[in-house]
């Protein structure tokens, strides 16, 4: 019968890969995007994906050093770098953009794994007690909740610019 740690370690093994996965997509989706938007965004999260493979990594040799769940010094910045690529490059009156299939594609699938990832921290923050690990799972499950609203708001913006503009910009339109 599988103990607790090897519980916990199959399940970073298995986050590792994820967020491994991750980052090889966003930097291949990253390169073939045509709006630079996309690209910065999308390099962006192939680096997100990256910052959290190392901690898991990190997390990984500390529990098979038999040291225990470690104190982490992860920060999750909620999603504030994403967004803020979004307004700055919004500030430089951004070209009509004419996305691609494979672009739109792209970022649906995008949308579905930040899903999985999601239910997959959700899930695993439920089945251990309190302490760092289940507040290291909640931190990047809300991280990839945040990856996750970013890329909806992008898709949004590729498929219908002046809904979500109107919907960011909480405008009113007069007629």
């Amino acid at each position: 019968m599988p103990t607790e740690q090897d519980k916990t370690t199959a399940a970073l093994r298995f986050a590792i890969q994820m967020e491994i996965d991750g980052k090889v997509f966003y930097a291949r989706a990253s390169q073939e995007s045509q709006n630079p938007l996309g690209q910065k965004l999308l390099a962006r999260l192939s680096e997100a994906e990256d910052y959290h493979r190392l901690k898991f990594e990190q997390i990984y040799d500390s529990i098979r050093g038999a040291q225990g769940w470690p104190r982490t010094d992860f920060q999750a910045d909620h999603g504030r770098s994403l967004r803020t690529i979004f307004a700055r490059e919004l500030e430089k009156k951004p070209a009509q953009v004419k996305p691609l299939k494979s672009e739109l594609d792209a970022v649906q699938k995008a949308i579905e794994m930040e899903a999985k990832s999601y239910d997959f921290y959700h899930d695993r923050s439920e089945q251990v007690g309190s302490g760092p690990e289940k507040d290291f799972y909640e931190t990047v499950k809300a991280e990839e909740r945040e990856h996750q609203l970013v890329l909806n708001d992008y898709h949004e913006y590729m498929t219908n610019p002046a809904a979500w503009f109107v919907k960011t910009e909480r405008q009113a339109i007069d007629g």
